[in-house]
């Protein structure tokens, strides 16, 4: 499998000419919910992977966002139109002609995806995007997001281990820079143990349990009513359980909820994850156990890759990034097995200074 894709210039003159005073790259984090390009000097700081403590590229001159850009499940129009739109809001018109590498890092582009599957339609569509905004790149490539995320820990380290924890979940060990084994990003229906989908199925299993008495009672009731009927504050006419309560009334709030579960997206069960967190953060034990559920579930996908003492573990994605609601109870667990923990914010700068290595 080519991974890199030398394009066709049109003339070595020309290409002199528009690159000769300024060499650009431009790294791209397509993730399941959006892409985001990053134009960037190809060579900035210290080095050609320089990036501060956050875990930011260095020398980014533009942004762009675009749809999302998860290659395995975003049809071949949407992918190239999401992808031409975060090339075009990054890369001014001016600039496009000093544009000497672009690499894209996308979810479901894992080399464990075969030839056939998310990396070719990933770097088909890239070259159909670039193509499309004018940007006559001399190397193009396509790597998973897992190893672009684990490239923007400061100093681009090549080995150690890699946990995100977002919409989905996966954990995989990174060796010379490439992805070696994963372990879960199996899906929201057999799989992401302890990520957004996860968390929100839990929720909402723990609201049933406390509507018809198997568990004990939940803010999450009213948070996962209003989440599925819209009904703002005062879902279903039912604030908690009081005595006398109609037991009738609470099974109708149930059969309300059960239906739009299963007729919804799932996505719409990753949303309920920042419910949980405010309403462990308001107090409630149920939600609390969630969280410490969800962590658990994590350490036992980072157990699994057999982790030895003094590896790096670089974590991201909305629930491990810097501050993220779960970034305190994984790292207990992490620590424990003797891991460095090591948060970023999201693969933009491994995809940027992965870009300037093929300058």
């Amino acid at each position: 499998m080519n991974e890199i894709h030398n394009r066709s210039h049109r003339g070595d003159d020309d290409r002199r000419s528009t690159r000769a005073g300024r060499s650009l790259v431009v790294g791209i984090d397509a993730g399941g919910t959006r892409i985001r390009a990053y134009l960037a000097e190809a060579a900035a700081g210290t080095g050609p992977t320089a990036t501060d403590e956050a875990g930011r590229a260095g020398g980014v001159i533009g942004e762009g966002a675009g749809g999302p850009g998860n290659a395995m499940s975003v049809p071949r129009p949407e992918l190239t139109r999401h992808l031409a739109a975060a090339l075009g809001a990054a890369v001014p018109v001016e600039l496009r002609g000093s544009v000497a590498a672009v690499l894209g890092g996308f979810a479901g582009a894992a080399p464990d995806t075969g030839p056939d599957a998310g990396h070719d339609l990933a770097l088909s569509c890239l070259g159909a995007a670039l193509a499309e905004t004018g940007i006559d790149a001399a190397k193009v490539a396509v790597r998973g997001d897992i190893e672009i995320a684990f490239a923007s820990a400061p100093g681009m380290p090549a080995d150690g281990l890699l946990l995100i924890a977002g919409t989905g979940a996966a954990s995989a060990r990174i060796t010379g820079r490439r992805q070696e084994l994963t372990v879960d990003g199996d899906g929201w229906l057999l799989g992401d143990e302890g990520g957004g989908f996860w968390l929100g199925r839990e929720a909402v299993r723990a609201a049933l349990r406390a509507l018809n008495g198997r568990g004990p009672w939940t803010s999450l009731v009213g948070a996962v009513a209003a989440h599925y009927l819209a009904s703002g504050g005062d879902p279903a006419g039912f604030p908690g359980p009081v005595e006398g309560t109609d037991r009738q009334r609470l099974g109708e709030l149930r059969d309300l909820i059960v239906p739009l579960v299963y007729a919804q997206p799932p996505v719409r069960l990753a949303a309920l994850s920042p419910l949980v967190v405010a309403a462990d953060r308001a107090g409630d034990p149920v939600a609390g156990e969630l969280l410490d559920a969800a962590a658990a579930e994590l350490g036992r996908t980072v157990a699994a890759l057999r982790p030895v003492a003094g590896e790096p573990l670089v974590v991201t994605g909305g629930l491990l990034a810097p501050a993220g609601p779960l970034l305190g109870r994984l790292s207990r667990r992490a620590l424990a097995m003797g891991l460095r923990v090591v948060p970023v914010p999201d693969g933009g700068a491994g995809a940027v200074a992965l870009a300037r290595l093929l300058t």
